[in-house]
């Protein structure tokens, strides 16, 4: 074994920097073993450096991050601040100075991970970031390596656990959204602002990255749908459990038919309760794969966490530790397909929709003739009446003030769209009370 310790540099000591330094400290043996050298964190770069960090020799923190990356004898650089600045001069800076590094900034990578792909490559060193997705899930190493002589074709899972404990818990006990966001700010699963995680904006992020290293290709944030979960009600998970599904904010990345394209979309859908991603609980997170050689896989473990998240920091690091004692670099960015990223409309599933309308005769003829007019084909049709009663029947204007819940075939998310805006203009459609994608099926 080497005896000179590989240097590392921990920028951010939060809730996952002070796991990765507690690790590195208990674990040092085993560690070293694992490497084949022993590794030293070397500094550690805070905004408060009076705060007790337990476990961290005090003389090993600064506030001058800059400084710290700039040494020239730092190994590896492990970022755990997020964001974007400081942290994208900060990564490009440790390239510069020498340094590789492990990261777990998800909307640094969204947004500019073909620079900072670029930046590693010019300067020879690793770039890698395990823990950006999905907590302690081994996932971007599989997608990268293990299936990289596989055609992946779909990718669909729960990556925001924030989200999934909210509409588990609106799912199992009919609470309403605001109900169950409260109680997951109680239970510490959701943030005082949880904007990033209910708007579907961590997802978005980690969507993109997924979409990238699946598909070879770049995908940036701003080529991603999104949709948040906040308009989600217990009358949508009624209708859900009428049709044998659940509802779950999916990140879903998938190959067009003819493969000459790829989508990226983060949005609630219904899935059947026999898709394996419908039994994923509280706030665990899942990811479910899609190839033509291994078939259907799925990913499963806790998506977030100080822990699990420096579980997956560490993975990274004794991987990009080895590789510089080898004098080699790992996988880079994969981009050689370059397939363009379709828009959103192009996207083909099937939708669930709820419509209040008025009681007369001849609505349900005229709502079924928009759906035709637009090309959309409708697979059923039920009537809820003011009593909560429901009936499937060609006739349902039957009296009393109704709904309309109609589930439709396959077809294009630019046609559903066209379609809903021509019920609108209907005299006899109140409100379009709810669309829903249906995936999994």
């Amino acid at each position: 074994m080497r005896t000179r310790p590989l240097k590392v540099a921990l920028l951010g000591c939060g809730v996952v920097g002070s796991e990765v330094a507690r690790i590195m400290t208990t674990h040092a043996d085993d560690l070293a073993a694992r490497i084949g050298a022993p590794v030293e964190l070397a500094g550690v770069a805070v905004r408060r450096p009076s705060k007790v960090r337990q476990g961290i020799d005090p003389a090993l923190v600064t506030t001058d991050a800059t400084a710290l990356v700039k040494r020239g004898d730092i190994d590896v650089v492990v970022e755990v601040i997020g964001g974007i600045e400081p942290a994208r001069t900060l990564i490009t800076t440790a390239f510069e100075y020498g340094a590789s590094v492990v990261s777990a900034n998800k909307a640094l990578l969204a947004q500019d991970g073909a620079a900072l792909h670029g930046a590693a490559g010019e300067h020879g060193k690793d770039l890698y970031y395990e823990a950006a997705v999905a907590g302690a899930i081994p996932l971007i190493r599989p997608l990268r390596e293990s299936l990289a002589g596989d055609k992946i074709n779909r990718v669909m899972g729960i990556v925001n656990g924030t989200t999934n404990f909210i509409l588990d818990k609106m799912d199992s006990t009919g609470a309403g959204y605001q109900e169950a966001l409260d109680e997951a700010t109680a239970l510490g699963y959701a943030e005082a602002d949880p904007t990033a995680d209910v708007e579907g904006f961590d997802a978005a992020a980690k969507a993109a990255i997924l979409a990238g290293i699946a598909f070879h290709t770049r995908v940036r944030l701003d080529d991603v749908y999104r949709e948040g979960m906040t308009e989600v009600t217990a009358a949508d998970f009624r209708s859900a459990k009428e049709m044998g599904c659940t509802i779950k904010l999916l990140a879903i990345c998938e190959r067009a038919a003819d493969g000459g394209s790829v989508t990226a979309r983060v949005h609630p859908a219904m899935i059947p309760l026999t898709h394996p991603l419908a039994s994923v609980r509280g706030a665990y997170n899942a990811v479910f794969v899609e190839s033509d050689a291994a078939g259907q896989l799925m990913f499963y473990g806790p998506g977030a966490g100080g822990s699990p998240t420096a579980s997956a920091v560490l993975g990274d690091l004794v991987a990009v530790c080895r590789n510089r004692l080898n004098g080699a670099t790992g996988p880079g960015e994969s981009a050689y397909a370059a397939l363009p990223v379709s828009s959103m409309g192009e996207v083909v599933t099937r939708y669930h929709i709820s419509l209040d309308v008025a009681d007369k005769p001849g609505v349900l003829a005229q709502v079924a003739t928009v759906f035709a007019e637009h090309g959309v084909s409708i697979d059923t049709v039920r009537q809820q009446g003011k009593d909560g009663g429901t009936s499937r029947s060609s006739e349902v204007e039957s009296g009393g003030e109704a709904s309309l819940v109609v589930v439709t075939h396959r077809a294009s998310d630019a046609a559903l769209n066209g379609t809903v805006e021509a019920l609108r203009k209907l005299d006899t459609v109140r409100g379009v009370a709810s669309i829903m994608r249906v995936e999994g099926e």
